[in-house]
């Protein structure tokens, strides 16, 4: 297979790396590039921009601001944002919940939510796992009742991102308990934040950050014209979504940007007679990573290559696996490098280790989370197992 890209391509890839590096505030892209926390006005500034240049949600059907690209384009454009390291748009809107409204919504849905949705003047949160139902989704207990024109929802969500910033909240909930089968008794609904029972309570994480919550519903009642698409057939479009959640989550372009760092890093450190960089051994590590990155990117292209009929290729679970293994261990990398330096935390400043290396530990920690989410790794194994090697 022939995987060089087109003299297009190629121009394809230079408009959209000209356009990150000069359009978003380099501000903003130091901050991310750092580890840093960007808050909410941040990505609200970074998303909105590249919405008016119709750069947020290529993948979106053209009517409601997607582009008719190539799934080798949506690629490039991915690549290259996450290489200029540019936030990517906020993945519960541009990823989840919007091709879920857009393909099974109902027009006036459509028309409420979409654009707002493209340009996050909604800020969307999951509400899907729950205290007892998280690798084991389809045992979800939240519960939504008709009640007339309403429905009455009681329960609990956990681990929802972000969940103190959102507007509004997309939530799998049972509507038929007595359904023979767990999922066929579950439906997608949309919840406005603001609505009356419903409670946000911060989960502190080990990096000390504040990045996911609890949500409580109690007696909430929203309008049944907040259920998306059929009662009872939301597991379909959780498997959708969940689908569109897994686009991109290899994140080549993070893990490359980090490796460029630890070069940089390691180059400014002084061992024995030369540099951190010169050493044998760390070199050597740095080296294979670097060669796992690069074998891993052949990979992804292949995948996308041989996606273009748009149907799912299982091989995304290998990409996912393997893309979360490597965030970590480029992390893991820097981390390393920081040394003693990096066991200072949010300290500014004002001290000698660099702001760069009191980041280094807590984003290490943080993103533990990447071999769990959008699927754990030992789910994504099993994926690879059943529908790869036949097994």
């Amino acid at each position: 297979m022939n995987l060089n890209l087109t003299d297009e391509e190629l121009a394809f890839r230079d408009e959209m790396r000209t356009f990150f590096t000069t359009q978003i505030p380099e501000e903003i892209r130091t901050r991310y590039a750092n580890g840093d926390e960007l808050g909410r006005d941040a990505m609200v500034e970074s998303h909105r921009i590249l919405n008016a240049h119709g750069l947020a949600v290529p993948h979106w059907p053209v009517e409601w601001g997607g582009k008719d690209w190539t799934p080798i384009q949506r690629h490039i454009w991915l690549d290259e944002m996450q290489l200029a390291s540019v936030p990517e748009p906020l993945a519960f809107n541009a990823n989840m919940v919007g091709p879920v409204i857009a393909a099974f919504g109902s027009q006036e849905q459509k028309e409420k939510f979409l654009p707002p949705t493209a340009n996050l003047d909604i800020w969307w949160c999951q509400g899907f796992s729950e205290p007892e139902a998280g690798s084991d989704l389809a045992s979800l207990k939240t519960r939504a009742v008709r009640d007339g024109d309403d429905y009455v929802i009681n329960g609990q969500k956990t681990w929802t991102t972000l969940g103190q910033h959102a507007d509004w909240i997309f939530c799998l909930v049972r509507t038929d308990p007595d359904a023979p089968k767990r999922q066929a008794g579950i439906s997608f609904v949309l919840v406005d934040m603001s609505t009356p029972g419903v409670t946000v309570r911060p989960i502190k994480l080990i990096d000390g950050g504040y990045e996911v919550n609890e949500v409580f519903f109690e007696d909430v009642r929203i309008p049944a014209e907040n259920l998306v698409g059929e009662e009872n057939q939301g597991w379909s479009y959780a498997k959708f979504l969940l689908g569109n959640e897994r686009t991109g989550v290899t994140r080549l372009g993070f893990s490359k940007v980090r490796l460029a760092q630890a070069r940089e890093k390691a180059a400014e450190i002084e061992v024995g007679e030369g540099t951190l960089l010169e050493d044998p051994l760390f070199a050597a590590r740095l080296a294979e990573l670097e060669n796992e990155v690069l074998a891993l990117e052949l990979t992804q292209l292949r995948v996308v290559a041989s996606s273009a009929d748009g149907k799912p290729n299982p091989a995304s679970s290998l990409l996912k696996l393997r893309g979360s293994e490597l965030q970590q261990a480029t992390l893991e990398l820097l981390t390393d490098i920081a040394g003693q330096d990096s066991l200072p935390f949010d300290a500014g400043p004002d001290i000698a280790s660099p702001v760069w290396a009191q980041r280094a530990a807590p984003t290490y920690l943080n993103y533990r989370k990447v071999s769990i989410y959008s699927g754990s790794s030992e789910v994504q194994r099993s994926i690879i197992a059943s529908s790869i090697l036949g097994l």
